[in-house]
């Protein structure tokens, strides 16, 4: 694991994301999982709650909501999405991908941003979700019991291999080798079929999501990079984990 300095001159920002491997879907198919997610997550927050389609300006995209969800709108999104070479077809296995706004600005905006429907795994599946960065809505969201939510609403509708919710400046600087399967987060959950969670110390709590895997929620409190005592328990777990053979790398199916 490669591991950065970490210099705090400016206030921690956070995001959620989700991943999952090869998995071949249509346009359709992508806009039901997204629509599905995307009421979920309208339950986290208020400002998660709102959604737009992209636009040259956020007084366009206030025109264009996509809340709630439609799904021939998100459908026509996900084809106009999908890969190709400068005048050439379609490459459909690489996928579809598009980003839209909550529409705000400053400090309330946030990002949301798939891939769904790459089945060569050249261009992983991912939902990530870059948080808004500071005001009043910044202590409602970065609270463990909220970025819990946010993490399982992920969950259901994408069934990923694993997805976190963590600071970018801990990401940034704790990065896992290429050949770890996932990362590890504040809030962090594995697929059953990445292997069984070990028992972890406290204040770490785990939790079942249904049948499909684990969250670790690694501490009750805002956990950020700047705090050895966090830094310290991650790596604990990340240990713990690694011991039980969930860091190992995936097999690639044929």
């Amino acid at each position: 694991m490669t591991v950065k300095p970490v210099s705090m001159t400016y206030p921690e920002t956070y995001f959620a994301g989700a991943y999952w491997g090869a998995r071949k879907e249509t346009p359709e198919e992508c806009a039901r999982r997204t629509a599905d997610f995307l009421n979920l997550l309208s339950s986290c927050d208020p400002v998660l709650a709102q959604w737009y389609k992209p636009a040259r300006s956020l007084k366009d995209a206030r025109r264009h909501s996509l809340m709630p969800p439609d799904l021939p709108t998100l459908t026509e999104m996900f084809r106009r999405g999908v890969n190709r070479e400068r005048g050439g077809p379609a490459i459909e296995r690489l996928g579809y991908s598009f980003w839209f706004g909550n529409g705000e600005s400053g400090a309330d905006s946030a990002d949301l941003r798939v891939t769904c429907g790459d089945y060569s795994g050249a261009n992983p599946n991912s939902c990530v979700l870059p948080l808004p960065k500071k005001g009043p809505s910044v202590e409602r969201i970065l609270t463990a019991p909220v970025l819990t939510s946010v993490v399982r609403s992920m969950v259901r509708p994408w069934e990923p291999d694993w997805a976190f919710a963590t600071s970018d400046s801990y990401a940034a600087a704790h990065q896992e080798a290429d050949s770890a399967p996932f990362s590890l987060g504040w809030v962090t959950y594995l697929s059953n079929h990445l292997g069984r969670v070990p028992p972890l110390p406290a204040p770490v709590r785990i939790e079942p999501v249904e049948d499909k895997g684990t969250l670790i929620v690694l501490t009750p409190e805002r956990f950020t990079a700047s705090n050895p005592d966090h830094v310290a328990l991650a790596e604990r777990v990340r240990e713990l984990l690694d011991r039980a053979g969930l860091l190992k790398p995936l097999q690639v199916q044929p």
